[in-house]
């Protein structure tokens, strides 16, 4: 089972429950979330302004390209005798006291060389487009921890519901059964509130686990980004013994794999590549840049003998430009963001450190939990068989008035006792053995 949102699948939304109700599978909850949480969809917006800032940083090696138009009205009101113009470097006389003038031009520039700082630029936006996109795997990743162990923990719930309801219904035929004694002189009043006190207690503990798993269901609800009104219910995963008692691998080897697949490690060390490549950025405050500029332009005056297009054509030039800039002195500037990159480089490293170090945790915490809970369930198994015999065995002796009530309810304590571990320690390993396979292949493969 693949729920890496690499592809986001579609639902199949006919499988219902009789009721019509849907039932959703461990995969179904991921498959839906993937293309719904709120927070993925922005995170998918950040990848895009990503995008845009690449396509921007590469069209800085392109050549800008601009056109100009200007319109400019003069009035002299107390003008009496014609007065000269320069008009596009050519000068006129002009006896008007308003005149019109117009300015047309084309202009072009380019830079040719600016110590490598574009191309530099581009490949840092590409570094960051690939940290927007782990990102957005991180949050995933995080949503699908989430899934699982709240699909789990309803699970347990669940599980653990049927416990406490095949108590309760015990408990009603002892009360039953202890009522009759009672009438009939075999049991004293005490025994039988004591017992009255143990079913109560039963039905409260069947209400509690159900309160646990419709919370269970609302966070998977929320998470899911389901509406409030819409029927949820989780699939069953039936969890068998062998994949509980499955052997789990080496930690070093369950690090490893985690290792070179987690995004925040690969965010990290993209990181520590940036911090590379600002140091070669700053860098280029030493080296000269080289700009090509060039242009065309014409311009028109009234008030003049000489009629429009004699002007347009008289004053129409071109021109073109080389100029080099050579940084010599620049109140150390260059030097301070050299020397800034550099420190950031030193950060970038330790950060990547620390990254290994939490995600080395993590995952011998998952191991450590999933290595213990395997263990004790497969001693608990054994447990629970041996208090289930004898609480059945102290029920019939009880039944017969061989036991008394304080023999019988500290066999029941000890049954639910060793029930509860059994469970508990039955799903925390199979949610830590899922977990660990996630991190180290970003598959759930013990929840297949």
């Amino acid at each position: 089972m693949n729920i890496k949102p690499i592809a986001f699948t579609a639902l199949a939304l006919t499988a219902l429950t009789a009721t019509g109700q849907k039932t959703w599978t461990l995969e179904e909850c991921v498959d839906y979330a993937m293309q719904h949480n709120i927070t993925l969809k922005k995170n998918a917006q950040a990848e895009a302004l990503s995008t845009v800032e690449v396509d921007r940083a590469k069209g800085a090696l392109l050549p800008s390209l601009s056109a100009s138009v200007v319109q400019g009205l003069t009035y002299r009101p107390f003008q009496e005798t014609g007065g000269s113009m320069v008009n596009g470097g050519i000068a006129s006389n002009a006896a008007d006291k308003a005149t019109q003038t117009g300015q047309y031009g084309v202009n072009a520039s380019w830079t040719v060389w600016d110590g490598g700082q574009n191309k530099y630029n581009i490949q840092n936006a590409e570094l960051n487009r690939e940290s927007a996109a782990l990102t957005t795997q991180q949050t995933a990743n995080s949503i699908e921890e989430q899934i699982a162990q709240l699909y789990v923990q309803t699970l347990y719930t669940r599980e653990a519901l049927k416990t406490y309801r095949q108590l309760l219904a015990a408990d009603s035929t002892i009360y039953e059964r202890a009522q009759t004694m009672y009438q009939n002189g075999k049991l004293s009043r005490a025994d039988v509130v004591r017992l009255k006190s143990q079913v109560s207690s039963a039905r409260y503990d069947v209400v509690n686990a159900q309160s646990q798993i419709d919370l269970c269901k609302m966070q998977l609800r929320q998470l899911l980004e389901l509406d409030y009104n819409e029927e949820f219910e989780i699939a069953d995963l039936p969890v068998s013994n062998e994949t509980v008692a499955a052997l789990i691998p080496s930690l070093t080897d369950a690090y490893l794999a985690a290792l070179g697949q987690r995004p925040e490690i690969a965010q990290s060390e993209l990181a520590v590549d940036q911090s590379r490549l600002a140091t070669k950025i700053a860098r280029t405050g030493y080296l000269p840049s080289i700009s090509l500029t060039g242009g065309v332009g014409d311009s028109h005056l009234t008030g003049t003998s000489q009629n429009f297009f004699n002007q347009m054509k008289n004053n129409f030039n071109a021109n073109m430009g080389l100029s080099v800039s050579i940084p010599i002195f620049d109140k150390r500037q260059t030097k301070s963001e050299v020397e800034k990159a550099r420190v950031q480089e030193v950060v970038s490293d330790l950060d990547l450190l620390d990254a290994q170090m939490t995600l080395y945790k993590t995952v011998e915490g998952f191991w450590q939990s999933a290595t213990t809970s395997r263990q004790k369930y497969l001693a608990s198994v054994e447990n629970v068989e041996s208090a289930q015999a004898s609480y059945e065995l102290l029920t019939e002796q009880f039944n017969v008035g061989v036991k008394n009530i304080a023999d019988l309810l500290t066999g029941r304590s000890t049954l639910l006792t060793a029930k509860q571990n059994l469970l508990q320690d039955k799903y925390t390993a199979v949610l830590n053995r899922a977990l660990l396979d996630f991190y180290a292949t970003g598959e759930f493969r013990a929840l297949q």
